[in-house]
């Protein structure tokens, strides 16, 4: 299935094995309760910051095997039990608070160089900690991996263009949009134009580049979970496909999966045959 929050991941499908499920379900709901913690409700950035905090020491304490904390059962009783079974390695779950504790502060981003910073912590991990999951701990696995998992958090980003400026986050970088004509306040204001589409495609290109160095890894990852990483890789690029559809205008209307996309989904999942590339430039 697919959640709203994180709907370009596929969250303990069908074809993830039986036995790692839980812990998967487990990795997102960590991650999807501090996204929320970080990003819903009327709480100020100090009591958000303060909360992050408690979660995080809620997190270390569970690793080092105290009790699941009575604030958060659902997700730490969930969590300790898949880092004793498989051994999750802790800085990735860290990573993730970092980023969502990013996200507190911070709306702005200067360049891509520092939107994939953000990427490194906001989606690089889960994708880790599923390798890990899977015993695919090489290098070259690691970062097609993060290439695909950047693409996807950046297809979000220019997916949601019309609900996250709105609320005054920007994720184009700011340089691209000087090179494109584009002020911040054209975009705070909503202004759909063809400047302000040439910008957003120049973004999906880029996701578009990532994700095809990434994609390699489908043939390298065992089983069922190499078919779903087949199916990760071709919603991506879906996505990226609905929105070239509005001629790039995803800042006036966001574009969605919806049931009837599985089926071109699945076909050109089924199509994805070749050798394993040996190389991975994200």
């Amino acid at each position: 299935m697919s959640v709203e929050h994180y709907e370009n991941f596929p969250v303990a499908s069908w074809l993830c094995p039986p036995a790692l499920r839980p812990a998967v379900r487990a990795i997102y709901g960590f991650a999807r309760t501090a996204d929320d913690i970080a990003d819903e409700g009327q709480a100020s950035a100090a009591e958000r910051l303060a909360e992050l905090a408690d979660y995080r020491a809620a997190l270390h304490a569970v690793a080092a095997g105290a009790p699941a904390s009575p604030r958060w059962p659902a997700v730490f009783g969930p969590l300790a039990a898949a880092l004793r079974t498989h051994r999750l390695p802790l800085p990735l779950l860290e990573a993730l608070l970092d980023a969502f504790a990013q996200d507190v502060v911070k709306s702005r981003y200067a360049s891509r160089a520092e939107l994939l910073d953000y990427c490194r912590r906001s989606a690089n991990p889960v994708g880790r900690l599923l390798l890990h999951l899977y015993g695919v701990t090489d290098a070259l696995a690691l970062a097609q991996s993060d290439a695909i998992c950047s693409a996807l958090q950046l297809i979000n980003f220019w997916q949601d263009l019309s609900m996250d400026v709105p609320r005054g986050r920007l994720y184009l970088p700011a340089d691209d949009c000087a090179a494109h004509g584009v002020s911040e306040s054209a975009l705070l204001a909503g202004h759909d134009n063809a400047a302000t589409r040439a910008l957003v495609k120049a973004q999906c290109d880029w996701a578009r580049r990532l994700m095809q160095a990434g994609a390699p890894l489908v043939h390298r990852v065992p089983g069922r979970a190499g078919w779903e990483l087949r199916g990760v890789v071709q919603g991506g690029h879906c996505i990226l496909d609905k929105i070239a559809a509005l001629d790039h205008a995803s800042l006036r209307e966001r574009p969605r999966l919806h049931a009837f996309d599985l089926l071109p989904i699945t076909w050109r999942a089924l199509g994805m045959r070749g050798a394993v590339d040996n190389r991975a430039s994200p």
